[in-house]
């Protein structure tokens, strides 16, 4: 039933953005730049204090307790689950420190091949204290029927 998932969204959940885990993250990615270790060289830079690397969006969505939890909501069995796309869409400047709250919506909903393939794209929406939108983190994901 194509599109019947479309609108649903799912409890909020909110995370604190840490300095040792953006520095962790731009180690994994190997980005040296001091920027997202030492506050002093982001302050150099510009920042009022360590900013998120651009791709830190998947972090937030994956470190999450049971980050998978909306998907088995959903009915989708996360073995037949392929990750198709991401992207990044940032509205304000985030920073270690800062406390975000998490909100998962669905997007769109569609099946190719006959049904073999269904695709869900859900949104993630991060909001400041306050409700100001810091950032959306689109998931395209493909689960196979086949």
């Amino acid at each position: 039933m194509e599109g019947f998932l479309i609108g649903r969204e799912f409890p909020t959940v909110t995370v604190d953005v840490s300095a040792k885990e953006i520095a962790r993250f731009a180690s994994a990615i190997g980005d040296t730049d001091p920027v997202y270790r030492d506050p002093a060289a982001a302050r150099a830079a510009g920042f009022p204090g360590i900013p998120l690397p651009p791709t830190y969006g998947m972090f937030l969505v994956d470190d999450r307790p049971d980050p998978h939890g909306n998907l088995r909501l959903m009915g989708i069995d996360l073995a037949k689950i392929l990750h198709a796309e991401q992207g990044f869409q940032y509205h304000a400047p985030v920073y270690a420190g800062d406390r975000l709250t998490l909100t998962d919506r669905v997007v769109d909903h569609y099946t190719r091949k006959n049904g073999a393939l269904e695709f869900v794209v859900l949104d993630c929406e991060a909001r400041k204290p306050g409700g100001e939108l810091a950032l959306t983190i689109r998931r395209v994901l493909v689960v196979r029927h086949a």
